[in-house]
């Protein structure tokens, strides 16, 4: 890579470290977020058009993480059950060890930037749950898993685990790690199929 173009990835990650940091701390703003990289204003502009630009590339940033993390999981799993497992508690590790960056991800302040950078979300989301629906593809078929609509079974099988984390983020005393013991056969069992 060359010296500019490494240089630019690395202002582009400054940025995105110090909007996680100030919105971390409350203080989610373009100047708090220019005073934590020591990053101008016109290259915040630059390589994201605006803030609400920086806040979806943050988005995408903690949700192509959250999302490889599952993914890596599932891919590894042999049976539907064990994908179900995996798929659980791959996300509720995601969020136990990168509690800053899940928050950023259930925060309200990214409602306002989605629809005008819905690309750049779809960009990191998509391909990823196109690879969760093929790992699911084969146990639907064979009656593994109940054969719903994406939604449903989106619903059902991240419903609960995203509500649970939302929780635990806004400070509810629950335990992440029970509840990845308790949460998978439950889940299973509204999932598993005729099989």
């Amino acid at each position: 890579m060359p010296v500019r173009q490494r240089r630019g990835e690395q202002t582009r990650q400054r940025l995105l470290d110090a909007a996680l940091t100030t919105h971390e701390a409350g203080q989610f703003t373009v100047q708090a977020v220019l005073a934590e990289s020591g990053v101008s204003l016109g290259s915040l502009y630059h390589h994201f058009g605006s803030f609400d630009g920086l806040a979806a590339a943050l988005h995408a940033q903690c949700l192509t993480e959250l999302l490889d993390g599952v993914v890596a999981t599932l891919e590894r799993a042999r049976t539907a059950r064990i994908g179900v497992t995996a798929i659980v508690t791959a996300y509720l590790s995601f969020v136990m060890h990168q509690p800053a960056k899940a928050r950023f991800l259930y925060s309200s302040a990214p409602i306002a930037y989605l629809p005008a950078h819905a690309d750049v979300i779809a960009e990191a989301k998509l391909p990823r749950m196109a690879r969760i629906e093929e790992w699911l593809a084969p146990h639907i078929a064979a009656g593994a898993i109940m054969d719903l609509t994406d939604s449903l079974t989106e619903m059902l099988l991240i419903g609960p685990v995203s509500e649970l984390s939302r929780r635990w983020l806004s400070g509810a005393d629950i335990d992440l790690a029970r509840a990845a013991k308790v949460l998978p056969p439950r889940i299973w069992a509204a999932l598993r199929g005729s099989d």
